[in-house]
């Protein structure tokens, strides 16, 4: 099994990435395609020894995908950019996952041009996990869909559930839709809508809804929102997390008696450290299409690397896409429509009328 890496993404490539994939070898002993310009890899891989570099292998590219690069300046324009070719190299089962912290746009757009999404999943979402105070809990879309409608939230509960089984190994993972409040009347009339489509599902354990103030309680084991409101949410809570971890090392490190106590409290506050750390958890897998890619926060450091390319490959073992599809399709049988030649038809045609109505 081997994990493609886009070499040149991210705010610290390829210094940090090639880091990351060192380490992931040294610690996992994974097999390591790295995708990029070859003069800058290898410059930095002769850095390390012969070992380290026994389990790389360097695939050369001209191009590379910036931050301000648009997704459909990429797809038209930039073909042999590295995260063009590492993802057709998943696509041709060349690799078994990606792994990249570069445009997230480009990411999707490319993802879907050349894995194209699962039968059943109109849109990709990008889930995240997140620390709680009960443990984790994943929360998607958080950045891939902008404007959704009811359907899509459908389709994003349940590949959430599935997503939550494997990382949080939970049987019947519980759903909660992301409102500003808790009560079914509370919201726009978009989650108003998603609430009563979910609370009749039967493919999915739906609780209601979950307000912003309790994400971190662990309230639930999935949360479902769309790409603009769950993107504000994870952007303003590392926001809060930097801000709340720079007032404790100033208050810490104010004086002689404050940083007795924090050297008498250092193994609690690594261990808080630990758990709130997104480098920890490596990146957000883009769930909903054909392969496992895991798209990186844009200032990944090697241990982020390292940690996004674990995951990638614990991901690809443990069938994620597979298990979605399987997911979809038994969500998707609940509404009593035959299995059989017909069947992503009959749901389809269920599905127009669903999103007619909706517009209407």
């Amino acid at each position: 099994m081997r994990i493609v890496v886009d070499a040149m993404g991210g705010d610290f490539a390829p210094t940090e990435v090639i880091s990351g994939a060192v380490e992931s070898i040294r610690q996992y002993g994974y097999n390591i395609v790295l995708v990029g310009d070859e003069r800058l890899i290898n410059k930095e891989l002769s850095k390390y020894s012969k070992s380290d570099r026994d389990k790389i292998f360097v695939v050369h590219t001209e191009e590379a995908v910036t931050m301000e690069d648009s997704p459909s300046q990429v797809v038209r324009g930039k073909r042999n950019s590295s995260i063009h070719i590492a993802l057709k190299m998943l696509k041709n089962g060349e690799a078994s996952g990606f792994f990249s912290a570069g445009n997230t746009g480009a990411i999707m757009a490319i993802s879907k041009l050349f894995l194209r999404t699962i039968e059943g999943v109109d849109r990709p979402a990008i889930g995240a996990v997140l620390p709680t105070m009960k443990g984790h809990t994943v929360m998607l879309d958080v950045g891939a869909n902008v404007d959704c409608k009811p359907i899509h939230f459908l389709q994003f509960a349940i590949m959430g559930s599935a997503y939550a089984k494997i990382v949080l190994n939970i049987d019947d993972p519980t759903v909660k839709l992301l409102s500003i409040g808790e009560e079914d009347v509370k919201g726009n009339e978009l989650t108003k809508s998603v609430f009563k489509l979910l609370q009749n599902s039967e493919g999915i354990n739906f609780r209601g809804n979950v307000e912003g103030k309790e994400i971190f309680k662990g309230v639930c084991d999935v949360i479902v929102c769309d790409g603009f409101a769950g993107n504000i949410a994870l952007k303003a809570s590392e926001s809060a997390a930097g801000y709340i971890s720079k007032l404790l090392k100033e208050e810490l490190t104010r004086n002689f008696v404050s940083k007795i106590g924090a050297l008498l409290a250092k193994g609690a506050f690594d261990r808080i450290k630990k758990h709130a750390d997104y480098t920890e958890y490596g990146g957000a897998p883009l769930l909903g299409v054909n392969g496992v890619v895991i798209i990186g926060h844009g200032s990944s450091n090697s241990n982020a690397v390292k940690n996004g390319i674990r995951v990638a490959h614990e991901l690809a073992e443990q069938k994620l896409t597979a298990v979605i599809e399987k997911n979809i399709r038994d969500g998707y049988s609940a509404m009593k429509v035959d299995k059989g030649e017909s069947f992503w038809n009959n749901i389809k045609e269920k599905l127009k009328k669903l999103n007619k109505t909706e517009d209407d």
